[in-house]
């Protein structure tokens, strides 16, 4: 019995056959919503271009730094660029979560306000903020809001799945992501998340 909303997961037995024979095969999940978006977004950028080993090592020593293990606003405009170094961090890094912690403390981003934004307002504020592109902003679409129809044509990790699991000589061009995720709507996010367990299970 598939672990997935009954209606999603008839939806990809219906629309797409290959997709919903590897429902079975990799674990439970589920998509909820985040509570701290704040942190969320200092978690997003700690793990840019990291492994995901290497990258919950070094939030982990992130928190360490914090009250309570809660990152604020304030405490990391405080930090100083030598305290933050010294868990990890890159100079870039450190840029731009003290570029989000002002922009939140200043009012200039709203963090309360995104969960009544469509997705394209969501990524248009988040971009807003140094080092957050359109693929972090994605990611916090479907992670932390729980948005059941996001779908990042970008991402390596979702290229590689899909050359694999239909068998494609190369990985998809943007035409043929656009052609698969048609199929998935509306719960694009489910699909990304089975492509990538996928992927994180050796299943492929």
């Amino acid at each position: 019995m598939s672990f997935l909303p009954s209606v999603v997961s008839t939806h990809f037995k219906k629309n797409d056959p290959t997709l919903f024979k590897y429902i079975e095969l990799i674990e439970a999940f589920e998509v909820n919503e985040e509570v701290d978006y704040f942190a969320s977004l200092c978690s997003s950028i700690v793990s840019q271009q990291l492994s995901t080993r290497v990258a919950d090592v070094i939030w982990s020593r992130v928190l360490n730094l914090f009250p309570n293990k809660v990152p604020e606003p304030q405490h990391i405009l405080d930090l100083s660029e030598a305290e933050l170094r010294a868990v990890g961090l890159s100079f870039a890094k450190i840029k731009y979560m003290k570029d989000l912690a002002s922009k939140v403390l200043s009012g200039e981003l709203v963090l309360e306000k995104l969960p009544s934004m469509s997705n394209d307002e969501v990524i248009a504020e988040l971009t807003k903020v140094k080092g957050i592109g359109t693929w972090t902003a994605e990611m916090f679409l479907m992670f932390t809001l729980a948005r059941p129809d996001v779908f990042s044509k970008g991402d390596l990790g979702l290229k590689k799945a899909i050359q694999k699991i239909y068998g494609l000589a190369e990985m998809p061009t943007e035409a043929e992501m656009l052609r698969y995720e048609e199929k998935w709507k509306p719960y694009r996010t489910y699909a990304s998340r089975i492509l990538w367990r996928t992927l994180d299970k050796g299943i492929l």
